[in-house]
């Protein structure tokens, strides 16, 4: 059974679904390894500009399936281990897309799906959305989840949703940082379709470009070396096709060409 279905329209905009509303999207080796072929292919996939991660139903993703615990509690070290990395390769494969990517974040978002919004760039919650690393409830870890969900909320938000499990509300995740925006659920898709046409408006390989920026740049320290790669990132680009193009509409006052296509 398919629990992930990827859709790409003609503006190039690509969405994941979470597609098993029944168990509230929880997530099982299935579905992970689902998952991480349809990041895998729309990174892949010139023709896509930027990504929505989705859900159908109540509920964005209520973490791990029941069912997948059960069998998880009889696996070895070893099967543990094959587990964890395959759910590991898939949150990489979605933090290390070029694209941009947007989460839709409506009910819960508990355990790993925290970890499925920690990894994009961007994430609406509706005002209804509710957040809860729950992991150590059932004497687990958010351990996989930890590296991006420490990047969204920093480490001592982390210290401390880590060791409560509390559920947390929208209004909190936006404080955290963990979701950009919080609207209306009548209001997610207008918010979401704003910030898609924000992207949009914008120079493809200059947009993949600045992304792969944030990376290179992220907690390194201001010397010669950093000072060096930024001035060639900035004088590469202006030589580009597209950076030429861009900077020529800009000053003859017309739209680019990525625009009128």
């Amino acid at each position: 059974m398919d629990t992930v279905i990827c859709i790409t329209d003609s503006r190039g905009v690509a969405t994941v679904w979470l597609d098993n509303p029944i168990k509230h999207n929880a997530f099982d080796e299935q579905t992970i390894a689902q998952l991480d072929c349809a990041f895998q292919a729309v990174a892949a996939d010139k023709r896509v500009r930027v990504m929505l991660l989705a859900s159908r139903g109540k509920s964005f993703c209520a973490g791990a399936d029941i069912a997948w615990m059960a069998r998880m509690a009889n696996y070895s070290h070893a099967e543990n281990l094959r587990d964890a990395e395959a759910l590991a390769a898939m949150l990489a494969s979605l933090a290390q897309m070029p694209q941009p990517t947007i989460a839709r974040v409506q009910g819960a978002a508990f355990g790993g799906a925290v970890g499925l919004v920690s990894c994009c760039d961007m994430a609406v919650a509706a005002t209804e959305a509710r957040f809860c690393l729950s992991e150590v409830k059932i004497g687990l870890l958010p351990a996989t989840i930890s590296p991006y969900v420490i990047a969204a909320i920093g480490a001592r938000a982390a210290r401390r949703y880590f060791t409560t499990a509390e559920v947390f509300d929208a209004q909190r995740a936006a404080q955290l940082g963990l979701v950009s925006e919080v609207v209306e659920s009548v209001q997610l898709d207008r918010q979401i379709e704003v910030l898609i046409a924000a992207v949009l408006a914008n120079g493809p390989e200059a947009v993949m470009a600045a992304k792969q920026l944030v990376r290179d740049v992220s907690g390194q320290p201001i010397d010669s070396s950093l000072i060096d790669s930024t001035s060639r990132a900035i004088a590469d680009i202006r030589i580009s096709q597209q950076g030429r193009e861009g900077l020529s509409a800009f000053l003859q006052k017309r739209q680019p060409k990525w625009q009128v296509e």
